[in-house]
């Protein structure tokens, strides 16, 4: 993005004070705010509006021109705790997985193995595997990087997003990367978070390029991974037959998933446009719904 582009932006540019030019984000409604209107908070900062609803909301009176250290009321408010909560989930999971007979079972109850989620080619119908997969992990250098991942991505995203907000990347770029696999390999038994974490990935790249940041970081990481994507990947048993694999259509799938998020919410990041945000999220989350009937003409 050229600096022409970047001063030609509105969104560049404090929503108080248009003439201050901007790059910062209020964490809750995703406006941009000048160093004058952001109150900092113990991750990211917050716009004086979001300040008075969430003083509101707690029932703190509110200071008159009080300094800045104390106006923020809540401490733990703005803590990744949906991303402390996935990643304990998954390692709850993955613990579950260690008892000696579980293992297997766990794979078998939660993977994603795409003809069962059709009674027509199974004999059986379990839709909770689009969304399971996500927390079923092959090995400990599986999970303990996704976590990895996910920990360093959720601590930026998730408190500039909100916690809702993220939350539906998170769902929506795993629902991505399992549709990708129903797509393009029906036959692989799939287990592991890879494409909810692209997904993360994906939603950063495009956030970053429309608020002008510098993402050459992220994307070289990006590129990396994909490279690596397409690399022999680590496989295990499941059940009595097969292997379980990290699919390469689930990070592409997620990736794509995410990104697309990440450019709604960049393009309806303005309160006025908080309707047209909730519509195009279900508009998508339905769209990768209606993917999975694809299979039923194909096979």
């Amino acid at each position: 993005m050229s600096a022409s582009e970047l001063r030609s932006n509105p969104d560049n540019f404090c929503y108080r004070h248009p003439d201050r030019q901007s790059f910062v984000l209020c964490q809750r409604c995703l406006r941009t705010i000048c160093a004058e209107c952001q109150t900092q908070m113990p991750v990211g900062v917050i716009c004086p509006e979001c300040l008075r609803d969430q003083q509101k909301s707690s029932g703190a009176p509110r200071p008159r021109r009080a300094p800045r250290i104390l106006r923020a009321v809540r401490s733990d408010d703005s803590r990744p705790l949906v991303t402390y909560g996935i990643i304990g989930v998954t390692f709850f999971a993955f613990v579950v997985g260690l008892i000696p007979g579980a293992g297997a079972a766990v794979q078998s109850l939660l993977a994603l193995y795409p003809p069962l989620l059709y009674p027509q080619f199974s004999g059986t119908f379990q839709p909770w595997r689009l969304f399971t997969v996500l927390f079923v992990h092959s090995g400990f250098w599986h999970v303990g990087l996704n976590m990895l991942a996910l920990w360093m991505l959720g601590r930026s995203l998730e408190p500039m997003l909100g916690r809702s907000r993220f939350l539906w990347l998170y769902v929506l770029s795993g629902l991505g990367g399992s549709v990708a696999v129903v797509l393009f390999g029906f036959t692989s038994a799939v287990v592991g978070a890879s494409g909810a974490i692209f997904g993360l990935f994906g939603a950063l790249l495009v956030i970053g390029r429309h608020i002008g940041a510098n993402i050459t970081g992220i994307a070289v990481v990006l590129g990396i991974n994909l490279v690596i994507t397409f690399l022999p990947l680590l496989t295990s048993g499941l059940g009595g037959g097969g292997g379980v694999q990290i699919s390469w259509q689930a990070h592409v799938g997620g990736l794509a998933a995410g990104a697309l998020v990440g450019l709604i919410y960049a393009r309806t990041r303005t309160v006025r446009r908080r309707k047209l945000q909730i519509w195009l999220l279900g508009a998508t989350a339905a769209a990768l719904v209606a993917l999975l009937a694809v299979p039923l003409a194909l096979y």
